[in-house]
This record gives structure tokens, C-alpha cells and sequence, in this order.
């Protein structure tokens, strides 16, 4: 059996985590919406993420909504001691599989309380505002889970779909311990708030990190360097992101046994310098 093999990255400096890591948005049903059609594999996944060395889940309240939450509940109690698990509050979700922003202070505060009890816990480790909301100043959703983590019920403030400005203006009000935003091998719009990443020590999250399977014109290159490794483009695109940042936190996230053993494996792909520098352009 493959185990995850990448080195480790201290959240907060402190909730120590393999950098490599599973998102559990893909074990809902279709559109994100409602139980997945097979309930007993979903679990599994979780379950074997964890056996095979996988000590970090990125989750949200909008990923069913709350489906996914209840699940890792269900499979994975009683926790494991080294298992951190993150969520995100901030967006609403519909039948229409619509994701409407929700930062409002009142809401967060509920949806951070739904997530404690669908989770199982007493305390969050690490809750990322999921999206700025145009309709709700972005310093008054920060302060709310500012203050939570006041509170004692969540450890460490996460923000995603952030900007630099934006990532600036948190951390004027609370300690910001990672950043979740769009980023593979593809799209790179958020080299810059990784540079602030990596300067601050704050973990990146990068979230479609495989791109849905779409990487775009790197495909061909990646196929090339793939053979070499005896590897897919896929696995090569998630061992670049391994070596592209010390800060990053890939999670990427699946429904089959199959590819999370695939990614699990991409984690003991080292790459040689020229084969990094040929994906870095």
C-alpha cells in the first residue's frame, strides 16, 4: 500500500501536517448537493486517506450543504490525535447548485456553530472565511472569527479566494494562518499572494489543484516527464506543486479509491531540477 510521503508543513506554527492532503468537497452527491450514491464508499475514502498518512481534510459547510461535514463525522470518530481537519464558512448553497456569498457576521457566527456540531467538535482547528461578500464590509466577516478564535472555538483563521490586499487587511486584524485560492500548475493568478505566503510562513491551500483534469498546455510537457517517472501528468502536476512551495498544501479531492491512492503515491515523486524549472516557466 502507498503512504504519503511528502514532509510536513506547521499550521499556525503549531498543528504540525503532512503536506499533502485530501478535500472532501467530491464526497457529496452530484452538483455538490445532497448524499453521495454511495455512501459506504465516501466513508471509505476518508478512512483509507487517513491509513495511507493523509492527516489533513479541507472541508466546508456549503459542500452538500453539510453533507460533507456529517460524513468525515461518521467515518472518521473518534479522530486521530495528529488528524487536523479545516472547514470554511461564508457561502450559501442552493438546489440550483448556485454559491452565493454570505460573509454577514450573524451567519458566520451560526455556521461556524452548525459546522462544531456536524463535526463533532468542540473546537475547529482551522476555519477559512470561505469568500469576501461584495454586501458585507471584508473587515466586519475577519472580526467575527477573530473573535471565535477569542473564544477558544476555533484554533487557527484561514481565509479563502483572497487577494493580497485583502490577505493584508486580515492579518491587521488576526493571525492568518492559511490562504486558499485557485491554483494548479495552470493557473498561477495567485503567484503573488504566495510569494506573501511564503514570506509569512502561512500555508497555501490550492484548491482545483488538478484544474478538474484540465492542465491546459503544460498536458504535453507533463506526459513527457511523466514517462520518465513512470507517473501521470496528474501525479507530476501534484509532486510540482509539492516542489514549488514550501508552503503549499495541496488537497486534492476525489470519490474513488483508486485516484486517492494515485495521489496519495504522487507525494514520493521527487523531480529533478531541470523537470521543475521546465513546469515553473
Amino acid at each position: 500500500m502507498v503512504s504519503n510521503q511528502s514532509d510536513t508543513f506547521d499550521i499556525g506554527g503549531e498543528l504540525t501536517v503532512n503536506r499533502l492532503g485530501f478535500g472532501a468537497m467530491r464526497i457529496t452527491g452530484d452538483g455538490i448537493i445532497g448524499e453521495p450514491e454511495d455512501v459506504a464508499n465516501a466513508k471509505e475514502v476518508l478512512q483509507t486517506a487517513v491509513e495511507l498518512g493523509v492527516n489533513f481534510i479541507d472541508t466546508a459547510d456549503s459542500y452538500g450543504p453539510g453533507t460533507s461535514e456529517r460524513l468525515i463525522r461518521e467515518a472518521l470518530t473518534p479522530y486521530a490525535d495528529d488528524l487536523v481537519i479545516a472547514t470554511k464558512g461564508g457561502l450559501l448553497r442552493n438546489r440550483e447548485t448556485d454559491w452565493k456569498p454570505c460573509g454577514d457576521p450573524d451567519y458566520l457566527r451560526n455556521a461556524h456553530l452548525t459546522s462544531l456540531d456536524r463535526l463533532g467538535l468542540d473546537a475547529i482547528d482551522l476555519y477559512q472565511f470561505h469568500r469576501p461578500d461584495p454586501d458585507t464590509p471584508f473587515e466586519d466577516s475577519v472580526e467575527t472569527l477573530a473573535e471565535l478564535k477569542d473564544e477558544g472555538v476555533i484554533r487557527h483563521v484561514g481565509l479563502s479566494n483572497v487577494s493580497v490586499e485583502q490577505l493584508e487587511t486580515a492579518r491587521e486584524l488576526v493571525d492568518i494562518a492559511t490562504v486558499q485560492n485557485r491554483y494548479s500548475i495552470k493557473e498561477r493568478e495567485s503567484e503573488d499572494v504566495l510569494s506573501v505566503c511564503e514570506d509569512e510562513d502561512i500555508g497555501f491551500i490550492p484548491w482545483f489543484p488538478l484544474g478538474a483534469g484540465d492542465l491546459g498546455k503544460t498536458g504535453e510537457m507533463l506526459d513527457e516527464i511523466a514517462a520518465t517517472h513512470s507517473a501521470t501528468r496528474y501525479q507530476i502536476a501534484l509532486a510540482w506543486l509539492l516542489q514549488h512551495s514550501p508552503v503549499m498544501l495541496p488537497i486534492p479531492g476525489t470519490s474513488s479509491l483508486t485516484h486517492l491512492e494515485e495521489n496519495v503515491a504522487a507525494s514520493g515523486i521527487t523531480l529533478a531540477a531541470d523537470e521543475v524549472a521546465r513546469l515553473d516557466v
